[in-house]
């Protein structure tokens, strides 16, 4: 019988916004597996987990999440954390791999699939979509994300600040992603394009630490690195005006 990696989205942090289903997908599953960058941190994945499993059924995999520049030792955690799953794969029915946000947005979970389909051929794999970034803090803001025929563009920073610029000259709502290391390069943006004035940013979501300010407030700080950002799009005519 072929074993199972499902990828569950658990949100930006608020244990009260993962869905039933990924509840459901995460008790279900024999092991669930959790992300962090070393054996020691408990990352927000697992911080949410562990409201809806017990501990012992948890099992950390290193990966190197936010290693850009070193190639090498990308793949080489990549590698590792993916012969670990199936180690895992191969010892049970269903695993279940947490992922902040949804499985299919920028997440660790694409790579990961990517290597089990070679290491342990035959595993099905399956996704519970999760409540993102973006929609929690448009939730929490107030920061209506789309009206009528407006597009929606998602940026992550770390592309660079000319990505974002262009998407902001656009004429829908730019949602940028990780931007907290580069916030003066995204608030000079913002102000180059006119679109400071509605935007607003977030941090940590749903959390104890949480931070929701506008955009108009960035003093050039570094924020934190999985920081948010909602610079709606313009917005004339009344009610229905983009319909």
């Amino acid at each position: 019988m072929s074993s199972k990696l499902v990828g569950v989205g658990v949100g930006p942090g608020d244990p009260e916004l993962v869905a039933v289903k990924g509840v459901n997908t995460l008790r279900a599953a024999d092991v669930v597996v959790v992300p962090v960058m070393d054996g020691g941190e408990r990352g927000r994945a697992e911080a949410t987990v562990l409201h809806y499993v017990p501990e012992d059924k948890v099992v950390r995999v290193v990966f190197a999440l936010n290693e850009r520049t070193d190639r090498a030792r990308r793949e080489a955690a990549w590698d590792a954390a993916g012969g670990r799953v199936a180690e895992l794969l191969r010892e049970h029915a269903t695993v279940a791999f947490a992922t902040i946000g949804d499985p299919n947005v920028y997440s660790t979970f694409t790579y990961l699939a990517q290597t089990i389909v070679e290491l342990v051929p035959g595993t099905v794999v399956e996704t519970v979509p999760g409540i993102t970034a973006m929609q929690d803090l448009a939730a929490r803001s107030g920061a209506v994300l789309t009206e009528g025929t407006e597009p929606l563009t998602l940026v992550p920073v770390t592309a660079g600040s000319a990505v974002l610029k262009d998407a902001l000259a656009g004429p829908g709502t730019v949602v940028a992603y990780k931007f907290g290391r580069q916030a003066a390069e995204v608030a000079e943006a913002l102000r180059e394009t006119g679109r400071i004035g509605d935007a607003v940013w977030g941090s940590a979501l749903g959390l104890t630490e949480e931070s929701i300010r506008p955009a108009a407030e960035l003093d050039g700080e570094p924020l934190p690195y999985l920081s948010t950002l909602i610079a709606p799009a313009r917005r004339e005519g009344g009610r229905g005006g983009k319909l």
